[in-house]
C-alpha cells in the first residue's frame, strides 16, 4: 500500500505526463485533469480493487466528465494496463486515446463519454447490479461541479438514495470553473453538499487537493451503510501549475512547449518543498 508522500509524488509525476501528452497532442483539457489528479491518483493506487482491468470483482470506475480524459489514460497507464509511451498519441488519428474516452479502448476505460450527465446514471445501474448479483464491487464516478447542472445527474442522485445503494460513491470535483466562465454565474449549484444531503446521500467534503483528505474520505466511504456515498472534492482547477489555476481560458487548451517546461518546473518545486 502507498503511503500518503508516495502517492504525493505519483500524483505529481502524473500531472506531468498528463501535461506532456495534452502539450504533444496540440489539444486536450488540462484544468480538469490537473484539478482531479489528487483524489483519482488516490483512488486508483490506494483505494478501488483494480488487480486487472477485466477481473469480474474488480471495483467499477466510471469517468463522467470524459473530457479529462488525459488524466484518466494517465492512471490507466501508471496502472500497467497499457504502454506509458502510447500517451504520447493522445489525439492522433487511429490512436486508442481519443479526445472522449471510448469503452475498452484503452483496458480499464470502463464505458464511453463525452456527452455530459451520464456517468452517474450508469453507476448507479452498474452498483444495482452488483448487490443483485452478489459481487463484492463498488461502483465509482467522477463528475464535475459543472456537470451536475445536468438534470440527469439529479434523477441518478435519487435513484441511488432510493434503492440504498451503499456500494456506490460519486466524486464531485468542485473547481468553481467551466467552459463558460464560473459556475456561480452560469447556473449556481451552492451549496452541493446540502443540497445532496437533501437526496439522502452521505456526504463528505473536503480539499481534494489534500492527498490524505482524500484518502481518508474514500476510506470513509467504504464503511458507510445503508446510502450511497458523495465526495465534495473542493479543489483547483489546474492544480500545481501557477499560470492555469483557477484561470477558466485553461478549461480546454493545450500549453505550448515553453509553457509545459514553464509547469514542469513548477511541479518539480513543488517536490522539493
Amino acid at each position: 500500500m502507498l503511503t500518503i508522500q508516495e502517492l504525493k509524488h505519483l500524483a505529481t509525476e502524473i500531472r506531468k505526463d498528463t501535461l506532456r501528452s495534452i502539450t504533444t497532442a496540440g489539444s486536450g483539457h488540462p484544468g480538469g485533469s490537473l484539478s482531479a489528479a489528487d483524489i483519482m491518483t488516490a483512488l486508483y493506487f490506494r483505494v478501488a480493487n483494480l488487480a486487472t482491468p477485466t477481473d469480474p470483482d474488480r471495483d467499477r470506475i466510471f469517468w463522467s466528465k470524459g473530457h479529462i480524459a488525459p488524466l484518466l489514460y494517465t492512471l490507466l497507464a501508471y496502472k500497467g494496463f497499457f504502454p506509458k509511451e502510447e500517451l504520447m498519441t493522445l489525439r492522433k488519428f487511429g490512436s486508442r486515446l481519443q479526445g472522449h474516452p471510448k469503452k475498452d479502448s484503452p483496458p480499464g476505460v470502463e464505458t464511453s463519454g463525452g456527452s455530459l450527465g451520464q456517468g452517474l446514471s450508469i453507476a448507479v445501474g452498474c452498483a444495482y447490479a452488483a448487490r443483485y448479483d452478489k459481487l463484492p464491487v463498488r461502483a465509482y464516478c467522477l463528475t464535475g461541479d459543472g456537470e451536475i447542472q445536468e438534470g440527469q445527474i439529479w434523477e441518478a442522485l435519487m435513484a441511488g438514495a432510493h434503492f440504498k445503494l451503499d456500494n456506490l460513491c460519486a466524486i464531485i470535483d468542485n473547481n468553481g470553473l467551466q467552459i463558460d466562465g464560473r459556475c456561480s454565474d452560469i447556473m449556481g449549484i451552492d451549496d452541493v453538499g446540502a443540497k445532496l444531503r437533501a437526496f439522502n446521500w452521505h456526504v463528505i467534503s473536503i480539499d481534494g487537493n489534500d492527498m490524505e483528505q482524500c484518502v481518508k474520505a474514500l476510506d470513509e466511504a467504504k464503511t458507510v451503510k445503508g446510502q450511497p456515498t458523495a465526495i465534495v472534492a473542493h479543489t483547483i482547477k489546474g492544480k500545481g501549475v501557477s499560470f492555469m489555476e483557477n484561470v477558466v481560458g485553461w478549461h480546454g487548451k493545450a500549453p505550448s512547449q515553453d509553457e509545459l517546461a514553464q509547469a514542469i518546473r513548477e511541479l518539480d518545486a513543488q517536490e522539493c518543498e
